[in-house]
């Protein structure tokens, strides 16, 4: 039988899936979707921690000393950087960096990298109740996403924009966890399915 493909997941708690079991989280459906569809895949190696900033997976990335390559890479960070309000040309040069690193995870085949856009917690009941301005999370979130698109498609890596599905949560109360911040296994499952698509492609 021939060996299974490996995927690494770098990110933080969209990544993790925080509030949701294990195998709702989107890697591990992205690998059962992946595998069932004929393309067996091992569980994900998942680089990833709720409250992490660019620099936060940076760090922990070197922590790892990951030698080998992987046949799959996914990388969504930059919400806690918004959240912590932190500079946007700082999360561009971290962002940037960090592309690369996948891009050599996946031993420079850039067709095998797919980076995800930040979803928009500003629909959420945690953002009802912050006090912050919800417009605002929301603009804040799109300029971060406008970064992390310009660099990856500098770089020619596939883009998949999962935040207007995001915000549809603020119609559907499913897709959203019990913690009332992050995503449900719902949610995490249309992800999934677009990252399916793509890989297939």
């Amino acid at each position: 039988m021939a060996n299974k493909k490996t995927y690494l997941a770098l990110g933080d708690s969209y990544t993790i899936g925080e509030a949701v079991e294990q195998e709702e989280s989107f890697p591990f459906q992205l690998t059962k979707l992946l595998s069932d569809g004929g393309d067996a895949f091992e569980q994900p190696k998942v680089i990833a921690k709720t409250g992490w900033t660019t620099d936060e997976l940076r760090h922990a990335i070197q922590q790892e000393q990951i030698t080998e390559t992987f046949d799959l890479v996914t990388l969504l960070i930059g919400v806690n950087n918004q959240y912590r309000g932190y500079s946007q040309e700082t999360y561009r040069t971290e962002f940037a960096e960090l592309l690369e690193t996948a891009i050599s995870f996946a031993a420079g085949k850039k067709e095998n990298v797919y980076v995800v856009s930040i979803p928009d917690w500003g629909v959420t009941e945690f953002a009802k109740n912050s006090g912050r301005d919800l417009q605002a999370i929301s603009d804040e979130i799109d300029s971060f996403n406008g970064i992390n698109r310009q660099e990856t498609e500098a770089r020619n890596v596939t883009y998949v924009d999962i935040t207007p599905g995001s915000r549809q949560a603020i119609k559907k109360q499913n897709l959203i966890a019990s913690d009332g911040l992050h995503p449900s296994g719902k949610m995490y499952s249309e992800w999934a399915k677009l990252l399916a698509e793509e890989v297939t492609k």
